[in-house]
Order: C-alpha cells, then structure tokens, then sequence
C-alpha cells in the first residue's frame, strides 16, 4: 500500500536496467555467433565465442558495478527529482542492486550461450529455480524481516547469484567453455565480429534505453504522491505478461534464422538442409505466430485488467492504471510482429539496421513524450509508447520487404539462381 515505495524501487529498477542494458548487447551477438558455429559443427567455435563474450562482459560488469556503487544519487537524479520523496526508498534498493551486475552478464550470456545451441529447456529450467527463489525469498526478507524495500533488491541479487553459479556450471559441464579460455583475453580476429556487431547494438541500446529513462521521468514528474508511477508500474506488469513470451519467441528467432540461413549436407544421405529459402519460410512461419499470440494475449491481458487491479488496495492507483492498462493489452498485437521481426534482424545479423530503426522511434517517442503526457496525464505516456511501437514495426517492414536479405526481390534472385 506505500506508494512511494513502488515508485522508489521502480525508479531504481529503472536506472539498473538501463545501465544493465546499456552494455549488454553481448547477448545478441553471442547468440547469433554460436548458432553459426553450432551450425557448422565447431565446438571450438562455440567455446570461443561463449568464453570470449564472458571475457568482455566480466570486464563490462565490474565497470557498471562501479557507477552504480559509487554514483547512486547521481544515476537517480535521471528519472527522480531532487528531492522526490520516492528518493528515501530507491537509493538503498539501487545499492544493493549494484551488485547483481556481473552475475547477471553471466546470467544473460549463459542462457544466450544454450540458446545458441538450440537448447531451451536447460535455461528454462535455470530462470525458473532462480524466479522461484526470488518468490520466496521476497515475503519472506520483506515482510517476515521487516526489510521493506531493502528486503526486495537482497531477494533478487540472491536469486542472480544463483543463477549465474548454476549457469557457470552447465556451460563447464557441457563443454562450451573451458577454464583456460574463460581467464585469457581472445584475440582480435575472433573478437572483432563480437564488437563489430556489439558496437551497432550498442546505439541500438542507448535509444531503447533513452526511451524508457524518458518515460520514466516523464511518470515520476506527473505527481508528487507517487500515484502515476505506482499506477504505471502496475500498467507495465499488464504488459509484461505477455512480453515475456513476445520476447521468447524473439530469441528463438535469433537462434533459428542463423541456424536455418546455414546450407548443411548430411554426410551419409547427401541431402541439402538449410539455406536462404529455407531460411524465409521459417521467419513467414514465425511472424504469423507473433501476430497470433499478439492477439491472443493482448485479449487475454484485456479480461485480466480487473483482476491485476486488486494487486493493489489503493483506489486512485486503480483508477490511473485502468486506461494504461488497456493500451498495454492492445499493444501486444503490435509487439508480436515487432519482437519477432526485430530477432530476424538480429538473426541476419543486420544490427545496424536495427538499430537506426530504434533511434528513429526513440526521437519520434521523445517529441511525443513533451506533448501526450500535458494534455492526458499518465494515458499520454502509454500513447507515447504506441508511437515507439508502431516505428520499430515500419522499420521490421522496410527489413522484411524492401531491402533485407530475404525480400522478395532478393528470394526471386536466389531462386533464379542470380548471385546477390
């Protein structure tokens, strides 16, 4: 019921994310490398590219770890105001937070790292045992401890301990990286790909990033008591439902169009598998199972809207998140097209691309931030976000259907045999 705790821990959750976002493009990249490697049958492929990624992200990590540590007022001063009430709770959960960088780049690449390889189950098994920690853990510090807010960020950084350990296990056990390699900084040929691509990803980031730090201060800025940015963060949990498997769909396609775009022999029959044809059924297949689950969740999350509203005894914060909600639930059609073609993207390894495409939604997202909010309050936030949304999904259309790799001019010159 304490508003201003909800908003001091979104805050922080907020600024952790974004700095955490900022340098973590190595997920991406490492994804796409050891579904190519996997691909080709190299194991030593695949160790280079997971081990070198843990390298770089270690050392990323550390560096994130510090500014948060050592700059924690600074940092919150991006979406609170100095001296917001909501400042008494973020700053100690954005401490504690500080923490969980590096396990979390574990974390992150580890599960990028198997799905890679085409496994799910193993990750799934891992972020599930971590997310059930988290859930008992966070009645237990909270209220049991009386640790309030504090209680909150000890949950959740035990929880990104353990799933990095049992991360760091599995990619041993299985072989995709070796202690040797873990500890030797790579060399440049083999590293170059990672940061080539990581460095167009990174802008990418920056605007994703800018986008949701906006949006954020934009809440905070609303009002003093807290209500818009509880009222907020329950409309977010709305769209979260459903982007949670929005964005696995996303990184499957990031695993499986590199892996698919690979033309494969088998060396007992003979046969062909594989290939750029191959490669574009499977990403027609995965775009119309974006926009059917799209649909099918955002109706789900529609009928939903009144039961999540009881997550909270406060009737003002209901009534703020009624209007966010329901635009939450109806961008989820939109999401389905967007995550899954953006993976695409990923997966074809058009970063650049991409990442133009986010930049220009952000600034058209940033010009709507300064007028929707002043006229609709907190629904002219979630308005904002449907201009973010409806850009990027333009920028997955001129991908797919003007000038990608799998366009139809460029699908009817593979099948006429003509080299591109």
């Amino acid at each position: 019921g304490n508003t201003l705790a909800v908003a001091g821990q979104a805050a922080a959750n907020q600024i952790f994310s974004s700095s955490f976002w900022l340098t973590s493009f190595l997920p991406s990249v490492t994804a796409t490398l050891v579904a190519k490697e996997c691909a080709k049958g190299s194991e030593e492929g695949v160790q280079d590219a997971v081990c070198q990624a843990l390298v770089v992200g270690t050392l990323i990590a550390l560096l994130g770890s510090f500014f948060i540590l050592s700059q924690p007022d600074r940092l919150l001063g991006g979406v609170l105001k100095n001296g917001a009430p909501a400042r008494e709770f973020a700053k100690p959960y954005l401490f504690i937070r500080g923490f969980a960088f590096l396990p979390s780049m574990f974390s992150l690449i580890g599960f990028s790292a198997f799905r890679g390889t085409m496994d799910t189950v193993t990750p799934l098994k891992i972020s599930l045992f971590a997310n059930v920690l988290n859930a008992v853990l966070d009645p237990i510090l909270i209220f049991t401890f009386n640790m309030g807010v504090t209680g909150a960020a000890v949950a959740t950084l035990m929880a990104e301990i353990s799933s990095a350990i049992i991360f760091t296990y599995m990619l041993l056990k299985r072989k995709m990286v070796t202690p040797s390699k873990m500890f030797r900084l790579p060399k440049w040929s083999k590293l170059s790909p990672l940061l080539i691509g990581g460095a167009a990803l990174q802008l990418r980031n920056f605007a994703l990033n800018l986008t949701f730090l906006a949006v954020t201060r934009v809440t905070q800025s609303i009002d003093d008591t807290g209500v818009a940015a509880a009222a907020h963060a329950m409309a977010i949990q709305t769209f979260q439902i459903g982007g949670i498997v929005l964005l696995a769909l996303s990184t499957v396609a990031q695993t499986v169009v590199p892996n698919s775009m690979v033309e494969k022999i088998d060396k007992v029959t003979g046969e062909k598998s594989g290939g750029i044809i191959v490669a574009k059924n499977t990403v027609s297949r995965l775009m119309r199972w974006g926009f059917i689950l799209g649909s099918i969740l955002g109706s789900l999350q529609t009928l939903l809207i009144p039961y999540l509203q009881k997550s909270t005894p406060v009737i003002e914060v209901r009534e703020a998140a009624r209007v966010p909600a329901l635009l939450a639930s109806l961008y989820q059609v939109i999401n389905g097209l967007v995550f899954i073609g953006e993976g695409v993207m990923v997966g074809c390894g058009s970063f650049m691309q991409l990442s133009l495409s986010t930049l220009g939604a952000t600034i058209a997202t940033l010009l709507a931030l300064n007028k929707f909010p002043m006229s609709y309050g907190l629904t002219g936030v979630w308005m904002s976000f449907g201009v973010f949304n409806s850009l990027r999904l333009l920028g997955v259309f001129i991908h797919q259907r003007i000038n990608g790799p799998m366009t139809p001019k460029s699908m009817t010159a593979k099948t006429a045999g003509i080299t591109k």
